[in-house]
């Protein structure tokens, strides 16, 4: 395989794990050029709010997320199932269970639907990767196919300090976001949305939730809107923003709070590093 196909590969793979990892904050990644290692130079919606930002809520809306926030938090994991499209770039599915107690940690099936980069993966045979969540990075199980190039190895590692190193320190956003990520991040963004509103009462897959709905990010905004259920858990998350290729939409559904959650490390012998890859194409 030529070296721009496995640089294009071992990228596309650590956009989808971080975007899918994500359901369970706010995006703020940048979408990566399936031709290279550097992410694009237009950014996903920030996690950071803007300066600019309009007056953080008080009052009993401040009051009443800041009990969702503490309730998800202590609740410490949950099953996921999400969607996310990225402009013409990626589509993806992502289902499983994540857990938030001391960082990241869970397994996730992530499939890809759509966008150039989908198809860049179904071209070197991999559809569906398993994505496994530890401490300090996360393993993405490749098919057989792209296996056989790298010696019969089928995980790649992705220590999360090494995402810096896709390009010109543009991938700090991806290590940070997956250092922290939680589903009350969520929460805590709309806390920081000067016009975060209660929309008001409805029905998400049987259960009646209340519907929240922000926008932060100031010149780059974006929307949030959650719905939480009696319980002040998360039921439902939606963001929306833009990128360089263009609207970024990720929906995530939780369920089954304080679910089991595991993430094994993958054999030694049957891992490749991430950044070794990129090292050995670039050598």
């Amino acid at each position: 395989m030529r070296g721009t196909a496995i640089r294009r590969t071992v990228v596309a793979v650590a956009v989808a794990a971080t975007l899918a990892g994500a359901t369970g904050c706010t995006s703020s990644g940048e979408a990566a050029d399936s031709g290279s290692a550097k992410p694009s130079s237009s950014a996903a919606p920030s996690s950071a709010p803007a300066s600019s930002n309009p007056p953080a809520p008080t009052g009993p809306s401040a009051d009443a997320l800041r009990a969702v926030e503490r309730a998800t938090a202590r609740a410490g994991s949950a099953r996921v199932d999400s969607t996310t499209v990225m402009g013409s770039e990626l589509s993806l599915e992502a289902t499983g269970a994540l857990g938030w107690r001391d960082g990241l940690t869970g397994t996730l099936m992530i499939t890809y639907t759509g966008g150039t980069t989908a198809e860049t993966m179904r071209r070197l045979g991999t559809t569906a990767m398993e994505a496994r969540y530890l401490a300090d990075a996360y393993y993405a199980r490749m098919g057989e196919e792209f296996a056989q190039r790298l010696g019969g190895r089928h995980w790649i590692k992705y220590v999360y300090a090494d995402l810096e190193d896709l390009g010109g320190g543009a991938g700090a956003g991806f290590a940070d976001q997956m250092r922290n990520t939680t589903p009350h991040q969520a929460v805590k963004l709309l806390l920081t949305a000067g016009d975060v509103r209660r929309v008001g009462d409805e029905k998400i897959r049987g259960r009646r939730a209340t519907h929240w709905s922000g926008t932060v990010g100031g010149a780059t905004a974006q929307t949030v809107d959650i719905w939480v259920d009696d319980r002040n858990l998360l039921v439902k998350k939606v963001e929306r923003g833009r990128t360089k290729t263009g609207d970024l939409t990720q929906t995530a559904y939780y369920d089954d709070y304080g679910a089991t959650v595991s993430a094994a490390r993958p054999p030694a012998a049957d891992t490749a590093d991430f950044k070794e890859l990129l090292a050995a194409q670039d050598g």
